[in-house]
């Protein structure tokens, strides 16, 4: 059922129940717990529109409020988007207001269904980093996370964090009609219900928040708004996988800072390693914990005249997993599914779920090391 507030007329084949008021429409959402969709019609005060649904967003976060207004412009928008409204839709539009409520009502079963074991959810975060580009990091964190959400024991989500040049979409070809530029009017008030509407559906179990597709939107993101992000999505996930850029930025500190585990991607050839050393030293200058991090040597059988015992030499560090090479892995991505998923018996994907397996799934998370304060200080203005 649909509760109608001074909307005079309804195109809808479904059950709908008009009320008077938005009082009225409060006392009927108090009668019914089940129902999660009201439309507010264009004689409803603006005003008093939006703080009945910033009201419901506290009180009923499911409940999706759809606006008709008879004049909709980029404040109306801004403001109402900051309320929690869901959409805004011009007076007279029938179809636009029938495919809205669609919408809200898809994303209110999606809330509902992350919502309910939010209490016990304290999801890891995983950063996948490579210190140069081209290293395959994109495309082990999207495996990475189909490995750990196999079987739909385990709710995940990758967040793109490639700001200005992400490839998490166009990896899995989804369209990116939502992404993280979209959170900005919510920044500073992000709840449950907000972060799941910026979630692109993938497969059963496995979710995408997609990096932004305009040009400069990545600017408009503040290093807040990630960590924000991330701590609203722990509560809905098991693991939430950042796929990073190739440098330090403040959004990719501010992952690595709220994250229970570093994965750092490295490929056998002198560029890459001395890339990957450069940055060892600076995850250790800035004190980041070495029980939390694992080093991955992908194309490990390539025949580049370099062991993997050569690899840990130059970087002075341990390898955690071995992943090798094949051209089964570009043909995945140009179908647009991770060969863990086309392909679970596949030696990369064995790899690949063999790290998740025992480096993530089985071993409880170490205590994060609080970062030296100096990285908050004239480093990350």
């Amino acid at each position: 059922m649909t509760i109608l507030c001074q909307l005079a007329t309804w195109p809808g084949e479904t059950t709908a129940s008009p009320v008077d008021d938005l009082v009225a429409a409060l006392r009927a959402l108090d009668d019914d717990l089940t129902e999660d969709l009201v439309v507010v019609g264009p004689d409803a005060a603006t005003d008093d529109a939006l703080r009945f649904t910033a009201h419901l967003r506290i009180d009923r976060p499911t409940v999706g409020v759809i606006l008709v207004r008879r004049h909709v412009d980029v404040e109306l928008l801004t403001e109402a988007l900051r309320a929690g409204v869901r959409e805004v839709v011009t007076a007279g539009d029938d179809a636009a207001l029938l495919a809205a409520c669609d919408r809200s009502r898809a994303l209110s079963g999606h809330a509902r269904a992350i919502d309910e074991p939010a209490a016990t959810h304290h999801g890891k975060v995983v950063t996948v980093f490579a210190a140069k580009g081209g290293c395959g990091k994109t495309t082990f964190a999207i495996n990475l996370a189909a490995a750990l959400a196999a079987g739909g024991d385990q709710r995940v989500c990758v967040l793109d964090l490639d700001l200005a040049f992400g490839d998490v979409a166009i990896n899995v070809q989804l369209e990116p009609v939502r992404t993280i530029s979209d959170a900005l009017p919510m920044a500073g008030h992000l709840d449950m219900t907000g972060a799941a509407s910026l979630l692109t559906p993938y497969r059963p179990g496995l979710d995408m928040l997609l990096a932004p597709v305009a040009p400069g939107d990545a600017e408009k993101i503040p290093a807040a708004l990630v960590g924000e992000l991330l701590a609203v999505l722990r509560g809905m996930f098991d693991f939430i996988v950042v796929d990073t850029p190739a440098q330090f930025s403040e959004h990719v500190l501010t992952a690595m800072d709220v994250s229970d585990h570093h994965v750092l991607l490295t490929t056998p050839d002198t560029p890459a390693l001395k890339n990957m050393r450069i940055a060892l030293d600076m995850l250790d200058l800035l004190s980041y914990s070495r029980d939390i991090r694992s080093v991955v040597l992908n194309r490990s059988d390539s025949k580049v005249g370099l062991s993997s015992s050569d690899v840990e030499r130059v970087v002075r560090s341990p390898i955690s997993a071995q992943v090798p090479s094949s051209r089964n892995v570009p043909i995945s991505i140009n179908k647009g599914t991770p060969i863990v998923i086309a392909t679970p018996t596949h030696p990369v994907s064995q790899a690949i779920s063999r790290f998740a397996r025992e480096r993530l799934l089985s071993q409880p998370a170490p205590a994060r090391h609080k970062p030296f304060a100096v990285r908050r200080g004239a480093g990350r203005r």
